[in-house]
């Protein structure tokens, strides 16, 4: 069956796109919640419109997100922890705490799901730390691990 997809569906499509799905997934779920309208002759314009939107939507979203990149990567972001004599800290710095001190220092809302660790940092020093922001835009950021006075 064709549907108009009115909003994002993962695995489906993305807003405006006229896709081909099963029968009993249109009927039980996408026409029920409002996610898509059934296909018809005259949904053609109403999809390009959607389309466009979306695209204009989106490269709005991608200007922000490159002025965010360029304000996280301006300067190291400090993060204070407990440390002992050798460098060691106690515990770990993890996704949590970065997203606490980016947004803290710079004013840019990040959250703990668009931190990139491969795991959990857990000595003193600089480490550089990738940051997911929308639109696929992507800024590496230099997180400066001090000891806590």
């Amino acid at each position: 069956m064709k549907v108009l997809l009115r909003r994002d569906v993962e695995g489906v499509g993305r807003r405006g796109d006229i896709v081909e799905v099963k029968g009993g997934y249109a009927r039980n779920f996408l026409l029920p919640s409002g996610s898509a309208l059934p296909a018809s002759d005259g949904v053609a314009g109403q999809a390009g419109a959607m389309r466009r939107s979306r695209d204009l939507r989106d490269a709005q979203d991608r200007a922000a997100a490159e002025t965010q990149k360029a304000e996280l990567e301006r300067s190291p972001i400090r993060v204070a922890a407990r440390a002992g004599a050798h460098g060691k800290l106690f515990g770990s710095v993890g996704p949590v705490e970065i997203a606490t001190a980016v947004t803290t220092a710079t004013g840019v809302e990040v959250d703990r799901g668009q931190v990139v660790l491969d795991e959990h940092l857990k000595e003193l020093g600089e480490v550089p730390v990738t940051i997911t922001l929308v639109g696929g835009v992507s800024a590496a950021v230099t997180i400066e691990i001090v000891p806590l006075d």
